[in-house]
């Protein structure tokens, strides 16, 4: 691009046309000719006599000057004029975009696409080819127009891995694959990378290398960390800077299965520190619920921390078959147990029959060979629930008949009357030691201390299911944990005690492992490669750059040890990994990562990534040029005598009139337009009671998140609506609380809801005083009411009647409750003539959506929802309140539904769908 006086031009070869204009003004002046004087003495015969038509000798200047500008305008048009150009040398020959394209310029994607837009812009114009290679993602760069690779824009992507050391040599051989040479530019992610120096030397050695960067610093977060009952959150920037906070959302699920923010806390970094830290104290039950921490305004895969296990302490409900010894703590058969599991779980106390219904991961039955017929049953259900049974064995259970005749449901295998001693002091064999785990039992992998040694154990009955539920056996093959599944859970038995009295198994780490591996306890802490060796991790869900998640689809299994110690890449994504009842988070970054700033050699040019945006005014001038050619006709005319005054008024009159009237739209217009149309949007109007419009809002709010979870509809953020200034076409329903003193619409808002009405939109008028009043002008807000619909063209009403659509438009309902019942809805009345088809249990009624729905039950309030999606409002009390709750946000779907979908639940093909459910 050429730039002169500020102006840039994309084909400056046309300006050369503005030399002709010095020959076109010769020519125009020497038409029409001047004329020769002769003189003729015939010619005093026409002395007096007045010529209606006259011819100028010469064309004046004015309008000569005036075909010169609008040759000029052409010419000048033509040439691609550009205002604020871009002053970048564009260079010439073939160009490399190279990026790093990882989860660190996420952030500032955005911005990075645009400026890669503008690249391809200048390249176009100086007729360069262009290639583009993506470190994250590399493959054989081919030099294209850059036209050919403005379509691709939209699939370039950030991963959420930095390039690793196989895809450095990817990029090198494929760099080294290019004959010609070229330049580079760079779009880099400010993160320092094993083997970006080899990459930057070869670049060099074929051109020239400019880098893009933003000057934002990377800014992410360390996974999360239970440790003393707090969550420990590390944020970390890559540069040290001055005194900054930034927000942590901890966001996870509600009761209704929603996902909120549940909590946030401001992290804050110290002037000159690259680290911050803040600690979070939430309750179990919240805790639980925290699926992923993530830092506001980053949208990066490093700005996000999966949660996984290790947050949540598991429940664990311990009942032992004998009582502890006093002073003898020792010897108490959950010593052991509660030594391991205090760290990372919680204890559930009580009976068996008082700690079910608390719904434990898990329940420990030490020694306990006798269960009532309840508490078995009881027991059994919460197992195919998908609860963990861990029992132990001991004297009690050695002694019983449990198991013996046949296979006890609470029993993975049938057990041999009495106990097989070995090792004692009575018995002349030796203590037996563990055989290594087989690859089909859940320790695999685990390394077997030799110290380890069993003295006693209850024998497993011979059977043909024996060899498949064993998990872990003694040196001479008999077993020692047995396990079966029951229904959607597990039985495991130990067949030795959780004491130390029959074997040294609960005095040695191998016992923690073994627990950690049944997912007895929660996994807060280290992973180390022996606790995952032997295991595979199936992906559930995966991250992107952006940090989303998503389904992870066909990808295959992972290795435990590739998982805790590989580098994440192409073959192991973050994201959220499962191995049978226990899930992994595999974050972007690790506890350990250390984020650095990457460091540039002094010869490497660097420029940031803000964008110019340019105005071609090519058109303007055209459009400029067209308009003087017009003037010059006209002009023309009238000159020669062909054009009277009267005419020339007409001519301009006319093309005044032919030129549309154009309102010009004002930003704020526009940006309510877009917002009013991107999604479905529901609106209210605004009265000019802040307290009534801020629970309209939060009710709307409310309304579109009952939609979003129940049904297909999807609705975006509420807007509040101003009659006088706002356009309703956008909205199918407009909730209108009445105040008193809301202010009567003018004429021109008047006839905007008139219209908005006539063309298919839906008005709920409420009064909001059904606690005080029924219907009617009995209160304030019912008088006002009156007066506001006055104008309206409403049809003729009546109260619902039982066989509307509104009744079973998405659920069946015959009352519409907000936060106060009771009073009558109206709605338009049925044609006189409706009857009902025999064989259907509802008339046929008018088959347009009723324009106005009026009641009085403050359906807002009942809506109404906080930013965390919590009741905003108090409805009725305890139980019946929430009730009430609840067929108010049922109403409210059935007036969306039926706005949208008109009588459709009235067509025939519902009817046995409808009898079915009305018990008809």
């Amino acid at each position: 691009m050429t730039v002169l006086a500020g102006i840039g031009f994309t084909a400056p070869w046309v300006l050369l046309g503005l030399l002709t204009l010095p020959i076109l003004w010769l020519i125009l002046r020497a038409v029409p000719p001047a004329p020769i004087r002769r003189l003729f003495p015939a010619v005093t015969l026409l002395l007096g006599l007045k010529d209606d038509e006259s011819v100028s000798d010469r064309t004046p200047w004015w309008l000569l000057l005036l075909r010169m500008l609008a040759a000029a305008a052409i010419i000048i048009g033509l040439a691609g004029p550009v205002l604020n150009p871009s002053r970048e040398q564009t260079g010439t020959g073939p160009l490399l975009l190279v990026l790093d394209a990882s989860w660190a310029g996420a952030s500032q994607w955005s911005s990075t696409l645009d400026q890669i837009d503008v690249q391809l812009t200048e390249a176009g114009r100086a007729g360069r080819t262009v290639a583009i290679l993506s470190l994250t993602q590399p493959q054989a760069p081919v030099f294209q127009s850059a036209e050919a690779w403005r379509g691709r824009l939209p699939g370039l992507a950030p991963t959420p891995w930095q390039p690793t050391e196989v895809q450095i040599d990817q990029a090198l051989a494929a760099i080294d694959q290019l004959d010609a040479g070229f330049d580079t530019h760079w779009f880099s992610d400010r993160l320092a990378y094993d083997g970006h120096d080899r990459i930057l030397t070869a670049l060099q050695a074929r051109g020239e290398v400019t880098v893009y960067q933003s000057p934002r610093p990377v800014m992410a977060i360390l996974p999360a960390a239970y440790q003393d009952g707090v969550i420990q959150l590390t944020a970390q920037r890559a540069e040290p800077g001055p005194n900054e906070s930034i927000t942590v959302l901890a966001q996870g699920r509600d009761p209704a299965g929603a996902m909120r923010v549940l909590q946030s806390a401001e992290v804050e970094f110290p002037a000159g520190e690259t680290l911050a830290q803040v600690d979070l104290a939430l309750p179990s039950e919240l805790r639980a619920r925290i699926t992923r921490f993530e830092l506001q305004g980053e949208r990066s895969a490093g700005a996000v921390t999966l949660t996984d296990d290790s947050l949540r302490r598991r429940e664990v409900a311990l009942i032992a078959g004998t009582l502890n010894r006093e002073g003898l703590e020792l010897l108490s058969p959950l010593h052991y147990l509660t030594q391991v599991l205090i760290p990372t779980a919680d204890f559930v106390d009580g009976g068996l029959l008082e700690v079910l219904p608390a719904n434990p991961d898990v329940i420990v039955l030490a020694d306990v060979a006798k269960l009532s017929d309840p508490e078995q049953s009881a027991l059994v259900e919460w197992v195919e629930q998908g609860g963990l049974l861990l029992r132990f064995a001991g004297p009690r259970m050695a002694a019983s008949d449990l198991g013996r005749d046949a296979e006890d449901t609470l029993l993975p295998v049938r057990l041999r009357s009495g106990g097989r001693s070995v090792g004692g002091a009575m018995s002349w064999g030796e203590a037996k030691g563990l055989a290594p785990f087989p690859e089909n039992s859940p320790f695999y992998g685990l390394q077997v201390p030799g110290d380890v040694s069993v003295t006693t154990q209850v024998m497993a009955q011979p059977d043909p299911n024996l060899a498949d539920r064993v998990i872990a056996s003694l040196s001479d093959g008999t077993p020692l944990v047995t396990r079966k599944a029951l229904g959607l859970g597990q039985v495991v038995l130990f067949h030795v005690t959780a004491d130390a009295e029959w074997s040294s198994l609960p005095l040695s780490g191998l016992f923690v492992e073994m627990l950690d591996r049944l997912a007895v306890a929660s996994a807060a802490k280290s992973r180390e490669d022996a606790q995952f060796q032997g295991t595979t991790w199936e992906p559930i869900q995966v991250m992107d750059g952006f940090g989303t998640l998503s389904d992870a689809g066909n990808l295959a299994g992972v290795d435990g040890v590739e998982l805790v110690s590989g580098t994440i890449g192409p073959d192991l994504q973050p994201g959220l990994y499962e191995s049978g009842k226990q899930k992994l988070a595999l974050n972007v970054l690790s506890e350990d990562t250390v984020l650095t700033p990457l460091a540039w050699p002094s010869g490497v040019p660097i420029k940031g990534q803000e964008v110019t945006n340019e105005t071609p005014i090519g058109g303007i001038l055209l459009s400029l040029a067209l308009l003087l050619l017009t003037v010059d006709v006209i002009a023309s005319l009238a000159l020669s005598g062909r054009l009277g005054l009267a005419k020339v008024a007409a001519v301009a009159l006319g093309a005044m009139l032919l030129v549309p009237e154009v309102q010009a739209q004002t930003p704020e217009e526009t940006e309510f337009a877009l917002n009013a149309t991107h999604e479905l949007v529901l609106a209210h109007v605004l009265t000019g009671d802040a307290q009534v419009d801020d629970v309209a809002g939060a009710g709307m709010r409310g309304l579109a998140q009952t939609l979003f979870y129940r049904t297909s509809v999807e609705p975006a953020e509420p807007i509040g609506v101003d009659l006088e200034r706002d356009e309703l076409a956008f909205f199918p329903l407009l909730y209108w609380p009445i105040t008193p003193n809301q202010p009567q619409p003018s004429a021109d808002a008047y006839a905007k809801l008139n219209a908005y009405l006539r063309s298919g939109g839906m008005i709920l008028f409420d009064t909001r005083d059904a606690d005080v009043a029924q219907f009617g002008a009995s209160s304030p807000n019912g008088r006002k009411l009156q007066q506001l619909a006055a104008p309206l063209n409403i049809p003729a009403l009546e109260p619902v009647p039982r066989d509307h659509v509104l009744t079973r438009a998405f659920y069946l309902l015959q009352d519409f409750p907000g936060r106060y019942a009771g009073t009558e809805i109206w709605v338009e009345a049925a044609p006189l003539d409706a009857e009902q088809i025999e064989g259907m249990p509802f008339r046929n009624l008018n088959d347009n959506v009723t324009p106005v729905v009026i009641g009085g039950n403050d359906w807002a309030s009942a809506w109404a929802v906080d930013r965390n999606g919590q009741a905003l409002l108090p409805v009725g009390r305890g139980y019946a309140g929430e009730r009430q709750r609840e067929l108010a946000n049922r109403f409210g779907v059935n007036l969306v539904m039926h706005v949208l979908t008109g009588n459709y639940k009235s067509d025939q093909v519902h009817v046995p769908a409808l009898l079915d459910r009305l018990g008809q």
